[in-house]
């Protein structure tokens, strides 16, 4: 069975409670799992705002699945999605190599740290 990295983000409605939301979320990566695909992390990046508006919404939850997979199986996922009414919108993406890369970065905490700004000392 060949396998390909994903990533799928997606959007819950605001409208769950908290405990409602990390059991959606904990459904999807179970069923992942139910298809054979390996998940290797899951980040759940909280209520925030949307550009616009999504079935009258302003926020939703967001969530970020990375997992290896048979291609075979994401359309088995994606038809989850859309039989969800919880799910605003979601996005699976193939990673190559230098997304592999980018998001082993970020599981690091590489981006999360602020930059310093460099100050030069007075003349």
């Amino acid at each position: 069975m060949f396998q390909k990295n994903y990533e799928t983000v997606f959007i819950l409605t605001p409208v769950l409670s908290e405990v409602q939301m990390k059991d959606t979320v904990d459904k999807y990566v179970g069923l992942l799992k139910e298809l054979g695909a390996e998940v290797v992390n899951v980040e759940n990046w909280g209520l925030k705002k949307l550009a616009y508006p999504i079935q009258k919404k302003t926020t939703g939850f967001y969530v970020l699945v990375e997992y290896k997979a048979d291609p075979s199986a994401i359309q088995k996922y994606e038809i989850n999605f859309r039989r969800d009414e919880t799910v605003l919108r979601f996005l699976t993406t193939v990673m190559d190599k230098h997304g592999l890369k980018y998001a082993e970065r970020r599981r690091k905490g590489e981006f999360n740290k602020k930059s310093e700004a460099k100050e030069e000392p007075a003349k």
